[in-house]
């Protein structure tokens, strides 16, 4: 598979990862919403995508097999797009 197609593959994946984390994030925070709908929405993908590029590449880089890069491109860029929006929500207080 050429670079471009694992490339294009992890952005789509993490682009629903991230659309998914901006819902579950109105799950958690309900009317007070760290930046509104939209701006959860846009903070979650751009931190799952940012991440999950950020982990595709790097963690095989490390010396890191195939597995431990799938396990940090399934679970690091949910994590950290919840993490941002905490940081913002509690930023903003």
């Amino acid at each position: 598979m050429s670079i471009f197609m694992q490339v294009l593959i992890v952005i789509v994946a993490m682009l629903v990862v991230g659309l998914l984390m901006g819902y579950i994030a109105g799950l958690i925070w309900k009317d007070k919403r760290p930046i509104g709908v939209k701006g959860d929405y846009i903070a979650a993908v751009i931190s799952t995508v940012s991440v999950g590029l950020l982990d595709w590449f790097v963690i095989p880089a490390m010396g890191f097999g195939s597995t431990m890069q799938l396990l940090g491109v399934i679970f690091e860029p949910a994590a950290t797009a919840l993490i941002v929006l905490w940081i913002i929500s509690k930023a903003k207080e």
